[in-house]
């Protein structure tokens, strides 16, 4: 059975029928496990609410599975089981243009069955980390396996700096399909192949027009903090929060992050929740700020819009950040996170009016403004979890091979004579 050692069910397999509504009651426990993952997280779910949503007793469900984080497990190794398949299939393409096209193909044919509940959605990998060892070691080797499958798209790096570029690449691309279920339901399902040709697009040509060259001026975001003792809540918090989502970044973990009491923990701020909302507003605000702060800037509006990516890049990968992440929601209450999403929107809407200007002065190339913008907050999202990656190398190159990603495409390699 992979991670989870399945229950001993002896004769209730003998026979081909049992066997069949064994794995039909058990395909359905998955599923039920996989959504309430994506709304509460894999702490925050129950066996109570599984066995709800299957119809079953609690008993039964222990049947399937003996703990709750053996069903969690099951859930994760299912997407990445799931992952490698459609991996599997789009390497079976000729050139990596064509590969990556039909990775998203096969991405937005699953989210349209989705809608049309002829499938079920994934469990979101935002929790990996939260697991307890051996699993966590397994999954998380399961997840590079992913990682390095997907960098293949691209064939293999001929030198270190192609090979760091299509680690961007690829993590880009994968967070892109994974922000993907966030935004795609403000579109009638007619429309996802017009959606699927212009994200395509996007990764084909990038956003810059012609030979805009990459020279970010860093934009000033600096801010005088009244207490600095919060400020290193914040940071330790959003941090914690990035890697082990909303549940797994328990008050103890946070305050042992600091070195510091639970009580001292509570001199700060009034409860754990309190500390999420100001993590999330702090980010969307640092983000809201630098397209304010570009848009009063001189220069083209690709000038502006390069710099605004370059500024949160680098925060994101400097000791000043880093921002947090949208896609660690899941466990906040329903409508906290319905919020802080209609915010992270309000934000891409600032991002589309840049690119609408852009377009129109000449600087930025005729794509979907709405669709751009998402595939960039899927951008400056994603790049936390590239810390490790970008400490290999100077920070200016990791940034700018980051960006190039959206900025010139998925398959440009100006970046590599910076």
């Amino acid at each position: 059975m992979g991670l989870v050692e399945a229950v001993d069910i002896g004769g209730d397999l003998a026979g081909d029928g049992s066997t069949k509504r064994f794995r039909a009651k058990r395909d359905a426990i998955l599923a039920a496990a996989a959504q309430a993952i994506n709304e509460h997280s894999a702490k925050g779910m129950t066996f109570a609410d599984i066995a709800q949503r299957v119809g079953l007793n609690t008993t039964s469900v222990t049947y399937y599975f003996k703990r709750k984080e053996d069903l969690a497990a099951a859930c994760f190794e299912y997407t990445l089981d799931q992952l490698q398949a459609m991996l599997d299939d789009a390497l079976k393409q000729p050139t990596p243009e064509r590969r990556v096209a039909r990775y998203l193909a096969i991405n937005m044919d699953r989210l349209a069955r989705i809608h049309r509940r002829e499938a079920t959605a994934f469990a979101v990998l935002s929790d990996l980390r939260a697991m307890e060892d051996p699993v966590r070691s397994k999954l998380m080797t399961g997840w590079r396996e992913v990682f390095r499958k997907t960098r293949s798209l691209w064939g293999s790096g001929s030198s270190r700096a192609e090979t760091d570029l299509f680690g961007a690449r690829a993590h880009v691309l994968l967070e892109n399909t994974f922000w993907l279920p966030v935004w795609l339901g403000r579109y009638e399902i007619d429309q996802y192949p017009r959606v699927e040709a212009r994200l395509m697009d996007i990764f084909s040509g990038g956003i810059a027009a012609g030979n805009s060259p990459w020279a970010p001026d860093r934009i000033d975001l600096d801010h005088d903090e009244e207490e600095p003792g919060r400020e290193a809540f914040f940071l330790a918090a959003t941090r914690l929060i990035n890697e082990l989502g909303y549940r797994g970044a328990s008050v103890q973990k946070i305050a042992s992050e600091l070195n510091v009491t639970k009580g001292s923990f509570y001199h700060h701020l009034d409860a754990k929740d309190d500390l999420v909302l100001a993590c999330y507003k702090r980010s969307l605000d640092s983000i809201a700020d630098a397209l304010r702060r570009a848009e009063d800037e001189d220069g083209t509006y690709w000038d502006r819009l390069s710099s605004v990516i370059g500024t949160l890049l680098e925060i994101q990968f400097s000791e000043r950040g880093p921002l947090m992440r949208t896609t660690a929601l899941s466990g906040l209450p329903r409508s906290v996170r319905s919020a802080l999403v209609d915010r992270s929107n309000l934000i891409a809407r600032r991002y589309a009016g840049l690119l609408s200007d852009g377009i129109a002065e000449g600087s930025i190339r005729p794509v979907d403004p709405l669709i751009a913008s998402q595939a960039l907050m899927a951008l400056q999202n994603a790049a936390f979890d590239m810390r490790k990656w970008a400490s290999t190398m100077p920070r200016d190159r990791a940034v700018a091979f980051y960006a190039s990603t959206l900025c010139f495409g998925l398959f440009d390699n100006r970046v590599l004579t910076l």
